[in-house]
């Protein structure tokens, strides 16, 4: 048995070399397989986001020049180009490797959740395509076991460390219902993309996306059954908006005090909760003047962002120690296993001294022999055979100069000769 984990990641690769090493979802059942025939592999599972790809690996003989080479080889790169960027962990560092990544520990994003499910996925794959076996399947799930157990004992992923997330974040101290609320995301690029995602997993209902395009609106709008709009229909929107959070690449505001004021008016002075994530600014810092409007800028949410990585950090240190403590674990569990096809057989070859020791006893009888003439012969014949392959072995042992043998016979059969063997 022989655990490898090798890969890249976004600490040691480009960009442009993490999208030529990833694997697409139907990749993936044939990638596997071929990768087991091509390093001779018992189990394998591979690991593909934005930010790593990864091979785990249970294996007869460590390789990892084998597996690179497969790696460069179904991408279609240089292997001198991969193994610059790439690492190896094998045995019990390649397991508490896997944990790390489980917990969120080598992420980008401290403590981001997602990566959790990610891994389950590359479970899930590696059981499709036979490749996940009862090793790598029992260190997939101690892997789970312990990522629930930093989520739960630590503070790793509790506190927002995206700007998306901490805009929404903010929404909810402000509504506490955030399910009857109307949010207006202004923009369709990636953060406005994460706040939809991050609004919906919260129970917001009814989004409105307005960009200066309506097919990119309309495209990230029907991921969430939300509407989609113009920005030229902004000031209608308003009027029915609890939420505005906008963030687009527009070089002068575009939502001003007046259109604003209005709105207000309108709704009766209903508070709206805005959020300007853009650089330059979306909104003008007027309108944070006006009563009923709670509004931040993209430096609010910064400060919320460092406070909270710098929670994470401090349970991150936690985190650290209960991987470390789930790979131990994990190890000797795997340590015990490998007695036990010993004890089995052992236990067998016991049974079977037994069984021909007993049928020789049940001749004797059958044959007259008095019953405490065969009950002797039966001890004597169990105590012979039962110590007959241990003496054996014992002697040859310490006659190839392996006196560690005798130690090794003492502690196994608890016996105690007064002083250890030298």
């Amino acid at each position: 048995m022989a655990f490898i984990a090798l890969g890249i990641n976004h600490k040691t690769a480009s960009v442009e070399v993490r999208e030529r090493v990833a694997f697409g979802p139907d990749q993936l059942v044939g990638a596997l397989q071929q990768l087991c025939q091509h390093v001779k592999g018992r189990e394998a599972a591979i690991l593909s986001t934005c930010n790593r790809s990864e091979l785990y690996l249970d294996v007869e003989q460590i390789n990892p020049e084998l597996i690179l080479q497969w790696l460069a080889e179904y991408h279609q790169l240089e292997f001198a180009d991969l193994a610059k960027c790439a690492y190896v962990y094998t045995d019990k560092e390649a397991v508490r490797h896997m944990m790390r990544v489980a917990c969120g520990l080598d992420s980008l994003v401290l403590g981001e959740p997602q990566i959790l499910g990610q891994i389950k996925d590359s479970y899930n794959y590696a059981r499709d395509a036979g490749t996940m076996g009862p090793l790598l399947g029992r260190l997939f799930q101690a892997t789970f076991s312990t990522a629930k157990t930093v989520r739960t004992d630590t503070a790793i992923g509790e506190n927002p460390v995206s700007v998306a997330f901490a805009a929404v974040s903010l929404a909810k101290q402000i509504f506490s219902d955030l399910s009857t609320s109307r949010a207006l995301l202004i923009g369709a690029g990636e953060t406005i993309s994460l706040v939809a995602r991050h609004l919906h997993e919260q129970g917001v209902k009814k989004i409105v996306v307005a960009n200066r395009t309506l097919a990119r609106a309309e495209e990230l709008a029907q991921e969430f059954a939300g509407e989609a709009v113009l920005l030229s229909d902004i000031p209608d929107e308003l009027v029915k908006s609890d939420i505005v959070i906008s963030s687009t690449a527009s070089q002068l505001p575009i939502l001003g005090k007046g259109a604003v004021e209005r709105a207000l008016k309108q709704r009766k002075h209903q508070p709206i909760f805005m959020v300007d994530i853009a650089v330059p600014r979306d909104i003008e810092a007027e309108v944070g003047e006006l009563s009923d409007v709670y509004l931040y800028s993209v430096d609010d949410l910064h400060e919320v962002v460092s406070e909270n990585l710098k929670s994470r950090q401090g349970a991150a240190k936690a985190a650290e120690d209960l991987v470390v403590r789930g790979a131990q674990d994990f190890m000797q569990r795997l340590r015990e296993l490998s007695a036990v096809d010993v004890l089995r057989a052992f236990r067998q070859q016991g049974e079977q001294l037994r069984d021909e020791e007993l049928e020789k006893a049940q001749r004797s009888l059958a044959n007259g022999t008095p019953a405490e003439e065969v009950l002797a012969q039966l001890a004597r014949g169990l105590t012979n055979k039962f110590l007959h392959a241990p003496s054996v072995q014992l002697k040859r042992l310490t006659a190839d100069g392996r006196n560690e043998a005798l130690n090794l016979a003492q502690e196994l059969f608890g016996l105690n000769t007064g002083e250890p063997s030298k």
